[in-house]
C-alpha cells in the first residue's frame, strides 16, 4: 500500500525529535549506514555564491552527512557539498533551515546544536553559535538581532554583530516557525514534544521585539508547523492536526492586529497532513504538501481539491517559492538513502528542470541576485 507522503515527513520530524530524549536512539530508516560513493566533483568553483540558491539537505539522523547544495539558475550550474568544499570539515548533523542577512547564511544544524555561519562570497565559515537546543529557524529582528526557535527550553536571541547568543526568551515546549508583524514576532509553538497532543497548548506566541517578553498568545489548532503573511496583512497557520492524529488539520487566517482567528479551513480527514506553507510574492496565493503540491488563493472560500502538481510516485518533502519569479521548488527525498531530486516548476505547475541534490533536501534559501 502507498504510503501517505505527508505523514511520512511528520514521522521522520517527530521521530528524529523523540530520539533526543531517549539517549542514543537513532531515527534513520535502516541501521546499516549504507555508503554512497558520490562520483568526484569536477565542477569549478564559482567566483560567488551569490547569485543561485542553496538547497538544504537534511543528512540522516545521527550519520553526520548533512550537507548544502548550490545551485545557480541560469547556467544550471551545480555543485554539491559546498560547505566541506569551502571548509574541509562536514556541515554535521541534520541541517534544517537556512536563512540570509547582511551577505552572510545563516545554516541551521538541528541535532549538532549549532548554527554555522558563512560568507556567501566563498561559503568559508565565519562564526559558529552554539548553546542552543536543538535549533529549528532562524529570523530577523533587526540588523543587530535575530530569534531561533529550538525544540525545547527557548527561543534563542542571536547577536549578529557578534554572532552569539545574547539572551533566550523561556518557553516551555518546542517552537517552531516565525514570522514579524510591526513590532512583534509571532512564533508557533507547539507544545511539549514528549507529551500528547491531547495535553499540548497549541499557540501563536506574540514577542514584542523591543523587550523580547511574550505579552500575548493566540489558540490555534494542533500543532502549529507553518506562518505566512497574505497581501491584506493577514496572518495564515497551517495545524497539522497533531503528530498522533489528535484532530483533523486545519489552515486558520488570523488577524494580527486584533489577535484573533477570522477563518478555519479543516481539511477532509486525518489520513492527508498538509505540510510546508508558503506563499507567492503577490502575497495572494498560498501552497502546501499534502502528497502533491496544492495551490490556493488567499480569496479562496474552500481548500483546493485536487494538487497542482502531482506527487507520481515521488515523496514530496520540501517545498518553496520563489520569492521574485515565483517559481515552484519542490524536492523528492526518495528512500532517505539516496540523494534526493529538487523540480522546479512555474506558477502553471509546467516543469522547467530538475537536478540531483544531497540526502533528504527538506530547505531552500534564494538569495537576492537569484533569477528564473
Amino acid at each position: 500500500m502507498k504510503k501517505n507522503i505527508s505523514n511520512i515527513y511528520r514521522l521522520a520530524l517527530l521521530c528524529s525529535i523523540f530520539a533526543i530524549t531517549i539517549f542514543n536512539f537513532s531515527c534513520s530508516k535502516d541501521p546499516i549506514r549504507e555508503q554512497i560513493v558520490d562520483p568526484p566533483d569536477t565542477t569549478p568553483t564559482p567566483q560567488t555564491y551569490e547569485n543561485g540558491f542553496f538547497v538544504v539537505n537534511e543528512g540522516n539522523y545521527n550519520w553526520g552527512n548533512a550537507s548544502v547544495t548550490y545551485i545557480e539558475n541560469k547556467s544550471n550550474t551545480l555543485i554539491q557539498d559546498i560547505f566541506k568544499k569551502s571548509n574541509n570539515r562536514s556541515l554535521g548533523d541534520v541541517a534544517e533551515s537556512m536563512k540570509i542577512a547582511r551577505n552572510l547564511g545563516y545554516l541551521v544544524i538541528n541535532n549538532s546544536n549549532r548554527i554555522e555561519v558563512v560568507s556567501l562570497k566563498d561559503f568559508k565559515s565565519v562564526s559558529t553559535i552554539t548553546g542552543l537546543n536543538s535549533p529549528r529557524f532562524l529570523e530577523i529582528v533587526d540588523s543587530n538581532k535575530a530569534y531561533v526557535t529550538n525544540l525545547q527550553k527557548n527561543v534563542s536571541i542571536i547577536d549578529l554583530q557578534t554572532n552569539t547568543i545574547s539572551g533566550t526568551i523561556p518557553i516551555n515546549g518546542w517552537t517552531e516557525n516565525m514570522i514579524m508583524y510591526d513590532k512583534y514576532m509571532l512564533v508557533t509553538s507547539i507544545g511539549i514534544f514528549s507529551e500528547p497532543s491531547s495535553n499540548r497548548r497549541s499557540q501563536i506566541l506574540v514577542i514584542d521585539t523591543r523587550t523580547d517578553a511574550i505579552v500575548d498568545s493566540i489558540q490555534t489548532g494542533k500543532e502549529p508547523i507553518g506562518i505566512v503573511f497574505d497581501k491584506k496583512q493577514k496572518v495564515w497557520v497551517l495545524c497539522s492536526g497533531g503528530f498522533d492524529n489528535f484532530e483533523v488539520p486545519t489552515l486558520i487566517r488570523i488577524n494580527p492586529e486584533l489577535r484573533l482567528v477570522e477563518k478555519t479551513f479543516t481539511f477532509p480527514d486525518l489520513t492527508e497532513v498538509p505540510s510546508r506553507l508558503c506563499i507567492n510574492p503577490t502575497n495572494d496565493t498560498i501552497y502546501f504538501l499534502k502528497n502533491g503540491v496544492f495551490q490556493m488563493p488567499v480569496s479562496a472560500s474552500a481548500l483546493p481539491v485536487e494538487p497542482l502538481v502531482s506527487p507520481a510516485g515521488r515523496l514530496f518533502y520540501g517545498l518553496a517559492i520563489h520569492p521574485v519569479t515565483g517559481h515552484i521548488y519542490v524536492s523528492d527525498a526518495k528512500d532517505y538513502v539516496q540523494n534526493g531530486t529538487v523540480y522546479q516548476y512555474n506558477a502553471t505547475g509546467a516543469l522547467i528542470r530538475q537536478n540531483t541534490v544531497g540526502r533528504i533536501p527538506g530547505a531552500f534559501c534564494f538569495t537576492k541576485n537569484s533569477t528564473k
